[in-house]
């Protein structure tokens, strides 16, 4: 088991613009950590640090050496959406932070805390947080400020602002997806109470599901029933419409992969070998 982390974005959420803004400064021979990087990015110093935090917690990078999908998505030349206009290009991101771990929080929220709530406050995600941080492999991860910290800024990437002060917050990258909703409600300690939206998400490209089917197969070429539940989880969908979706899947890469229920065994099972790219290309070619 990795240890969680819960820090390094300098308590700001990820602008719309910044993971482009971070592919360009590095695409260009840059280095987050040169003299002049705040001069060259035309922010402050802890943004810098925040952008180039979130572009690895997006796993675009590793060790500052931009991936495959950061070229895929954002560069300016062969980009397929480099300033990120398309919806389901934010779905993508989405199950890239959720899916890589790098910012512990969006995982243990979008799946682990909601396999068991679909309502929560600030103070019950930290509560679970908490636990989830108390066996011998988590010691000394947990750190109250710094989680309140985590759960603020997750809370400002997800839900959309109702105060028309905050226009900066309208900014953040994936409040479009209102996958995090504000209830209105308050608990008993006078909290606001966010849930999570379960719906059909017709919206979601099938191509972005068969992505996230294809990076989350195992060595046998299969994907479990556990893992499809994290990923109805993930994308905020039923797994009755989940596996609509990969039954139309079926059709639209034939002899590809093949959803099976036998004796009550549900899974995926992927009949050749495709890679992420060529499943998005299929959606981006279209547009």
């Amino acid at each position: 088991m990795s240890r969680y982390s819960f820090s390094g974005h300098e308590s700001f959420q990820c602008k719309s613009l910044w993971l482009k803004k971070g592919y360009d400064y590095l695409i260009g021979g840059n280095s987050f950590t040169d003299v002049d990087a705040v001069a060259k990015l035309g922010v402050g110093k802890n943004m810098v640090s925040a952008i180039r935090f979130w572009l690895r917690a997006f796993g675009l990078t590793k060790a500052d050496e931009l991936q495959p999908e950061a070229r895929y998505i954002f560069d300016s030349g062969t980009g397929r959406d480099p300033f990120a206009e398309d919806v389901n290009t934010l779905w993508l991101l989405h199950f890239l932070i959720v899916s890589s771990k790098v910012a512990s929080i969006y995982n243990l929220l979008f799946v682990e805390y909601q396999r068991e709530k679909k309502e929560f406050s600030r103070s019950e995600l930290q509560s679970f947080i908490k636990r989830k941080c108390s066996i011998p492999e988590q010691k000394n991860v947990y750190n109250e400020n710094t989680v309140r910290k985590d759960i603020g800024v997750l809370l400002k990437n997800y839900v959309a602002p109702k105060d028309l002060k905050t226009i900066e917050d309208f900014s953040s990258l994936l409040i479009v997806l209102g996958l995090i909703i504000d209830t209105g409600k308050q608990s008993t300690d006078k909290e606001q109470i966010y849930t999570f939206k379960i719906g059909d998400s017709s919206e979601i490209a099938s191509e972005i599901i068969l992505f996230a089917l294809i990076q989350m197969k195992g060595t046998d070429h299969t994907v479990s029933f556990d893992v499809l539940q994290q990923l109805s989880l993930i994308f905020g969908m039923s797994m009755t419409t989940l596996i609509d979706v990969i039954r139309s899947l079926e059709f639209s890469f034939p002899n590809t992969l093949v959803f099976t229920d036998n004796s009550g065994i549900k899974n995926v099972q992927f009949l050749r070998d495709i890679d992420g790219k060529e499943a998005l290309n299929h959606y981006y070619d279209q547009l």
